[in-house]
């Protein structure tokens, strides 16, 4: 299946006249698992919100599953499961209650994997029956990721998902995410800025910057083909490398060039330069500057 599951057309919005995002054209497609990665304040809550039409646009149009997102049917939005940077539970019900509540809206509710989910997160009978308002932040994320969980949604987007979570809840929530979604080719779109989670997880990503997608590829075939040059500027200033991302220029009169993808030849045997490889965390560094 080559159509896109979700499909972003030119859209832009800005907050008091400043752009966040900026004739932005990005899809995603059937069974993609791509980590949203972009520095704090790139739009990245912004992007998720867009998309799945919780904030309106100033220009663009957004389809997913080819429904205009303003006017999602109610089989379209029973497809898609969300966790929301901050929590929006009902605080003033209990966990069970607000389960309940959310199982009379999904005709595809999984009994078997909320309530195994409950039992492995440590939500006994007593905590099931507290205000959901008592809980701390960790244990609201938990209820939120399992309220997204619960209708076996086609399409999981998930904005920070463990910003609030331990190093435990963690590992435990990846654990359910390779195991108990992404191995039966759920589609994943997901923001973090734990890029160690991110290496753990998906296999695509894609890099926001000034309002747009600036990279997007497969995780280890970016890494893969991604280079630092370094050498004289008397060397590189002559040279236009193919896959330029970033070219910088030191104090001492060294340029750095970062290349994706590009077939760099013997360009690591010219006097003085250097071909580095470059981790996600070089790479974000990069990209994102």
């Amino acid at each position: 299946m080559n159509t896109p599951i979700v499909q972003l057309s030119s859209i832009s919005k800005k907050f008091d006249s400043a752009p966040v995002l900026n004739g932005l054209d990005w899809q995603v497609m059937p069974g993609q698992v791509i980590g949203l990665l972009g520095r704090n304040g790139a739009g990245k809550s912004t992007l998720l919100e867009c998309l799945l039409g919780v904030r309106e646009l100033d220009a663009g149009s957004v389809h997913i599953y080819g429904e205009e997102v303003r006017n999602l049917s109610d089989a379209t939005r029973a497809r898609i499961g969300y966790v929301p940077q901050k929590s929006d539970l009902f605080d003033w019900m209990t966990p069970r209650q607000m389960l309940a509540y959310f199982k009379a809206l999904y005709p595809r509710w999984n009994d078997a994997k909320v309530n195994g989910l409950l039992e492995r997160w440590g939500f006994d009978q007593l905590m099931q029956n507290k205000a959901i308002a008592k809980l701390s932040g960790g244990e609201q994320q938990r209820l939120s990721i399992i309220r997204a969980l619960g209708p076996d949604p086609e399409l999981l987007v998930l904005d920070e998902p463990v910003s609030a979570l331990d190093p435990v809840g963690r590992r435990d929530f990846l654990r359910e995410l390779i195991d108990g979604v992404i191995e039966y080719g759920t589609t994943v779109v997901f923001s973090t800025h734990i890029l160690s989670d991110l290496e753990r997880v998906a296999l695509d990503v894609a890099f926001l910057k000034d309002g747009k997608i600036a990279l997007q590829g497969q995780l280890d075939e970016l890494l893969e083909g991604a280079r630092r040059v370094v050498g004289p500027g008397a060397v590189l200033d002559g040279m236009k490398l193919a896959g330029e991302l970033r070219r910088q220029r030191s104090r001492d009169g060294s340029v750095s060039v970062v290349t994706q993808g590009a077939a760099l030849g013997t360009i690591g045997a010219q006097p003085g330069v250097r071909v580095e490889s470059l981790s996600l965390e070089d790479l974000f560094i990069e990209v994102t500057q």
